[in-house]
């Protein structure tokens, strides 16, 4: 210790003299907070990467937390990654969010709700205490512009006319492929195409007609069960299996099919719609066409019911109307049937 020091150091002795503090007490006090302090400081980095490591498994898709990662190493770490987390302050989150705010706003979005819960987190750990910086309401509110409002308009899939599907299938079973098989098999259980494009034949029950999609490959999260046509099972049994490859429908070397291979037979053979757009030409036939209640339809499509209370008291999945619906449908998309 010099000599200037040692003589701050006994006028710091002095001043707590005065309050009444023994120096030395003082002293040991501050020595078993040290390593408290040390344990309790955490860089937004390091947060970010814990926080991401303690919530992955409830992440339905692994890529969440890919994209996580992604989004906070690409626009928050620039400013927050060597920071101590208690010493984040509004102005770092706009300094963060700012030159995306109106370009980007959908990524601006998602990051500053991610820095949110980050910055929740370490309060929960006792890394800072306080309010959350980046919380928007009564907070950045007032530090970022007002965006413009998105357009409400719907934007929907492109999709086939049903009074055009006849003569569509026809044309679609002469193109071959595993693609056409595929495109064939989602119109036929109006089916989303990551679900057809997934079908494992351990999913498939020939026997009893049933293709039970499980919950963790289901938009909504729950397990969906899909009645099989006789058309549906017939194309199943003509279908090749590779040995080796569990599903249904795959790719030349065995693994999924991918979604453009599905989309190239639309291209290809002159339609303006999507594979997602044959559910609405589905939903469309259903409604104009046939009397069964819209539930039915909804049920068929795997649509979340909207009305907790009245998804709370349906239990059914209406299996057997929905069999006789999709039968009738099939009959029409073999256009043998008068809708």
């Amino acid at each position: 210790m010099t000599l200037a020091e040692a003589r701050e150091a006994a006028l710091e002795a002095r001043r707590l003299l005065r309050r009444g503090i023994d120096p030395i007490d003082e002293r040991k006090r501050r020595r078993k907070a040290e390593p408290l302090a040390a344990v309790t400081t955490i860089t937004f980095a390091d947060a970010a990467r814990r926080y991401v490591h303690d919530h992955r498994d409830e992440w339905r898709n692994p890529k969440h937390a890919a994209q996580w990662t992604s989004t906070l190493e690409t626009y928050a770490n620039p400013v927050l990654v060597a920071m101590d987390v208690r010493e984040i302050m509004p102005a770092h989150i706009e300094t963060v969010l700012r030159p995306i705010w109106l370009e980007k706003q959908e990524t601006a979005s998602r990051l500053r709700g991610r820095i949110e819960r980050v910055l929740d987190w370490c309060r929960t750990k006792d890394y800072r205490n306080g309010e959350n910086p980046a919380r928007w309401k009564g907070n950045l509110d007032h530090l970022l512009p007002k965006r413009p409002k998105k357009s409400l308009a719907v934007k929907h899939h492109p999709a086939l006319p049903w009074g055009e599907l006849p003569a569509f299938m026809r044309r679609l079973q002469e193109v071959g492929g595993m693609g056409a098989g595929a495109l064939e098999f989602l119109i036929l259980t109006a089916a989303r195409s990551g679900e057809v494009r997934g079908a494992t034949w351990d999913e498939i029950d020939l026997d009893n007609a049933v293709w039970t999609i499980p919950a963790a490959r289901m938009k909504g999260g729950h397990e969906h069960r899909v009645p099989l046509t006789d058309d549906a099972l017939d194309l199943l049994r003509s279908l090749p299996r590779m040995a080796g490859s569990p599903y249904v429908f795959f790719a030349p070397r065995g693994g999924k099919l991918s979604d453009m291979t599905v989309s190239a037979v639309c291209r290809r053979m002159g339609v303006k719609a999507v594979p997602h757009g044959f559910r609405s030409t589905f939903r469309d036939w259903a409604a104009e066409t046939t009397n069964y209640p819209r539930e039915v339809a909804e049920q068929a499509l795997a649509h979340v019911n909207a009305d907790k209370v009245e998804a709370a008291y349906r239990r059914s999945d209406l299996f057997e109307r929905r069999r006789a619906l999709m039968q009738e449908w099939a009959a029409y998309c073999q256009g043998g049937g008068d809708g």
